[in-house]
């Protein structure tokens, strides 16, 4: 039950953040609102070793640095497509296929789950499908566009979305991954082992980006960017928790609900409407949670 609740939190934490990041990439350009958070976020890093001291196993840094590097490119592939516009064919495509990966992992693995709790993971990802659909005039889509992007363009945005949604859903088992390596007493050191393998791939395409006079990074964009690389850094560490004591099937369904928040934030910040398919999806998530507690 304490892994359900930790994996519920993660997600609630990593949608916040991933609105927060949205903020701040309204005024500087994503490669550096990922690289940045995830360098602003050392700090935080550094106390959460301390609070939970545990002993680096052989694999542990280095299942971390995959999961670090898958997250990467996950996240740098997603922006690609979403630039790409349609995101009524990104956003879910992509979410469902990062909370399908693990499941059909932690299966494979041999994981066992009741009846119950399997019917709640595929509610949860039913949720996040239906929570990310996002409308057809939203200001991502196609321009000039009325209809999703059509023809190659959609079969390349599908490779894009689906791409991103495998590199998120290989970060998630490979941090469990780690967790199992140390006999799920892995404390920080996969996040750890991930943040390090982040800075080294996302720093060098960094300074790539930055020209030399490039407006100082300052205002709202700064402390957007500070908010969501505490709170991603934070979703890390309950997730950790959470998959190092229950089951990759069960909790990276349920950490990946993380859509709900960033949908509810928009809403309420934002002024966003909800969408009728959109509310459903909450209601699934509600159903989801209550079946994988049970």
């Amino acid at each position: 039950m304490i892994a359900v609740v930790l994996a519920a939190l993660s997600g609630l934490v990593w949608g916040v953040g991933d609105f927060a990041g949205g903020k701040a990439s309204q005024r500087i350009d994503a490669v550096s609102v990922v690289v940045l958070s995830k360098a602003a976020s050392v700090p935080l890093l550094l106390v959460y070793l301390v609070l939970m001291p545990a002993t680096v196993h052989p694999g542990v840094l280095g299942w971390g640095a995959a999961a670090g590097v898958f997250g990467v490119v996950g996240m740098m592939v997603f922006y690609r497509a979403m630039a790409g516009g349609a995101m009524t064919i990104v956003a879910p495509v992509s979410a469902v296929t990062t909370a399908l990966l693990p499941v059909g992992a932690g299966l494979l693995l041999g994981e066992r789950p009741g009846g119950l709790a399997l019917a709640g993971a595929g509610c949860a990802i039913a949720a996040i499908g239906l929570v990310s659909l996002v409308p057809a005039e939203h200001p991502g889509h196609d321009a000039g566009s009325s209809s999703p992007v059509a023809g190659e363009g959609a079969g390349r945005l599908l490779g894009l979305a689906l791409g991103a949604g495998v590199a998120f859903g290989l970060f998630f088992i490979c941090l469990s991954a780690a967790g199992d390596a140390a006999g799920g007493e892995a404390g920080m050191w996969p996040v750890l082992g991930a943040q390090l393998a982040a800075l080294v791939v996302g720093g060098p395409l960094l300074l790539r980006r930055r020209a030399p006079g490039a407006p100082r990074l300052a205002g709202p964009p700064l402390r957007w960017l500070l908010v969501a690389g505490m709170l991603d850094m934070t979703a890390n560490a309950l997730y950790i928790v959470a998959v190092q004591s229950g089951d990759l099937s069960i909790i990276a369904p349920v950490a990946s609900l993380y859509p709900v928040s960033t949908v509810l934030l928009a809403m309420l910040v934002d002024r966003e409407r909800l969408r009728p398919v959109q509310l459903a999806g909450l209601g699934l998530a509600v159903t989801a949670l209550v079946l994988v507690a049970s």
